[in-house]
């Protein structure tokens, strides 16, 4: 069985400040990594494959300096990442990113699953993985929690509002990972010595894809119209107390206050 996971190389949300005065993103020197939700797509494959012959490909569109960035996902049990460079340093509309993904998964071909994030840990666009099955013809089944194959059929259980779905699909599939399900593993220092060995080949788009660049430059520009942070002041709320029980008494006292919890009515 062969695995196709879809990560980013992303901006490190924990790292992004906002201007106090003008509420402006200060987004200049802040640090790029696989994404939280990357990795737990990794995660995902990796568990699905673990009592299997597989190989597991990671496909991502990123800048040339995300190389150094694979290590950890490769550590977890990727055998290869492919780089496709990305021309617009991350500033194309989406439709561009997906024709670009799109052209490198029919050069692939050899894959019987792909395996999307619910979204990426900056963009939340939630688009990559519905509009790649609807392109691709292939079935999507998203917010995945649980993943098996029987046969050549794949069994998911999805999570919904507040129930869970379990259904099947044949291969091959797109499916989603849900939020927070799959946490990645924790790698060894073998581990990280065997990813040394493991590729990361770079594609381009003009070259490996034969993607008309100029043309997509058109179709995929984007104007910034409005960026503001959000500042959220805290109540830092003292509690004091001899004791524990006065501690907690007071904790209480405040959550009610604030109508985070309520009182027995």
């Amino acid at each position: 069985m062969n695995v196709l996971v879809l990560i980013k190389y992303s901006l490190d949300v924990s790292e992004i400040k906002v201007d106090p005065d003008s509420a402006d993103l200060l987004l200049e020197g802040v640090p790029r990594k696989i994404g939280d939700i990357d990795k737990n797509v990794v995660e995902a494959a990796v568990k699905l494959t673990a009592d299997s012959n597989s190989k597991i490909q990671a496909l991502t569109l990123g800048p040339l300096k995300a190389r150094d960035g694979f290590r950890d996902v490769l550590a977890m049990g990727l055998d290869e990442v492919i780089l496709i460079e990305d021309p617009f340093d991350g500033q194309a509309e989406s439709v561009v990113a997906i024709t670009i993904l799109e052209a490198a998964i029919k050069k692939i071909t050899d894959f019987d699953l792909i395996i999307c994030g619910f979204a990426s840990d900056d963009g939340y666009t939630f688009q990559v993985a519905p509009r790649l099955a609807e392109r691709l013809n292939l079935p999507l089944v998203s917010y995945v929690s649980q993943l098996s194959v029987e046969d050549d059929s794949l069994i998911a259980t999805r999570e919904l509002d507040d129930s869970l779905q379990v259904i099947s699909v044949p291969l091959p599939a797109v499916v989603s990972i849900a939020e927070e399900a799959f946490p990645p593993r924790r790698t060894t220092l073998m581990d990280a010595l065997k990813a040394k060995d493991k590729p990361v080949n770079v594609w381009h788009v003009g070259d490996e894809l034969d993607l008309d660049l100029e043309n997509m430059t058109e179709i995929g520009k984007i104007e910034t119209a409005y960026q503001k942070g959000v500042i959220i002041s805290r109540k830092r709320n003292l509690l004091k107390g001899k004791t524990p029980v006065e501690l907690a008494d007071q904790l209480i006292d405040a959550l009610l206050k604030e109508n985070v919890i309520k009182g027995n009515e």
